[in-house]
């Protein structure tokens, strides 16, 4: 195992020296024939222990990956090999579509941090769902999120369309499924964070939840991923609203507008949403208002920023349950994965 990991910096260097969204390509194709070959199965058979629950989901660890990294659930298996104790695939949309136009994806070495404004560019419900029954994952005892999202075109005022379709199509391959309504990268879709529309929204998802339940004689738990650009008000409301419709989850969060950590950097002024180290103390400020405002009963997926076992392990003292990493890998490797398990671990001993 060390020697893959000691061997990403050489690595990295080569992928930096390529665009990133084809370094972000040719990342998983790689470790998707590396894993195919038995290489990666070979060299990290043991995924790091440190047992734990959420949502009432049996995790061998709580360190997982965040949705964005395989937007077509063509990866699962490979990624999950890295160590995670869950994974998290999408956001798909009901119809394909290609995203916004390149270049779309953005690395600030300095700071870290990304800016993507891909817009939800994946190949549509159908082929998601078969990659999904193609993988491994979760038939080797592996837990799996898949997370859903509305199409561009789609008008606002029938959002609610697009995710009940979503819903109901990876319900029963999903061991939990997320509700993206916090992408800055497909025009108004954060107004769905608002206490009127995310309670209709959520109305709906609730009651096709319960459709579904009864169909397939299982309960899967729903979580809802928001920004972190809201205000303490916009906060409460959300942690309000949530539980009365039967929500079992929250991620917290997605990627921020904000420019304030990286002005003056190369890219800093393109659109879409920065991720990366910037958002560590943004996600914090969430999670925790979230736990105040919700008590222990709701769960809490920390993401945004993680880059060490040290900020895991703050997100969990904030008042998260699990986390999520996303450029932290692009940043650090597959071992990020195992010290934030070990380090959370410590933590919590």
């Amino acid at each position: 195992m060390s020697i893959l990991f000691d061997a990403y910096p050489l690595a990295r260097r080569a992928l930096f020296a390529m665009d990133a969204e084809t370094a972000h390509e040719v990342t998983l194709t790689g470790l998707q024939r590396a894993y195919e070959c038995g290489v990666t199965r070979r060299l990290l058979h043991a995924r790091p222990q440190a047992r734990t629950t959420l949502m009432g989901l049996a995790l061998d660890n709580p360190v997982g990956l965040a949705a964005g990294l395989d937007k077509n659930g063509a990866y699962i298996d490979a990624l999950g090999n890295l160590g995670f104790g869950f994974v998290e695939v999408g956001t798909v949309t009901p119809r394909a579509q290609p995203g916004n136009p390149k270049p779309r994806l953005f690395r600030l070495p300095r700071a870290q941090a990304l800016i993507n404004r891909l817009g939800f560019n994946n190949q549509g419900l159908d082929a998601f769902i078969a990659n999904v029954r193609r993988s491994q994952w979760r038939v080797q005892g592996g837990v799996l999120g898949l997370n859903i999202g509305k199409n561009a075109d789609t008008p606002i005022e029938r959002a609610a369309d697009d995710y009940l379709a979503g819903l109901e199509g990876v319900y029963p391959h999903a061991d939990y499924v997320t509700v993206n309504i916090s992408s800055p990268n497909t025009q108004n879709l954060r107004a769905l964070q608002g206490g009127d529309e995310l309670s209709a929204l959520l109305a709906r998802l609730r009651d096709k939840r319960a459709e579904l339940a009864d169909l397939h004689q299982r309960h899967v738990p729903l979580a809802v991923k928001i920004a972190p650009d809201l205000t303490q008000e916009q906060i409460d409301a959300i942690a309000d609203i949530l539980p009365r419709y039967g929500i079992d989850g929250v991620i917290a969060t997605n990627t921020t507008l904000s420019r304030d950590a990286v002005t003056g950097q190369p890219h800093a002024n393109e659109a879409g949403g920065l991720s990366g180290a910037p958002v560590h103390a943004l996600s914090l400020a969430v999670i925790e208002r979230l736990r105040q405002r919700m008590g222990p009963a709701m769960a809490i997926i920390g993401v945004g920023g993680i880059l060490s076992g040290q900020q895991a392990s703050e997100k969990i003292a904030a008042g998260a349950n699990a986390v999520q990493l996303y450029t932290g890998l692009i940043y650090r490797g597959p071992a990020l994965v195992a010290e934030c398990v070990r380090d959370i671990s410590r933590a919590t001993a």
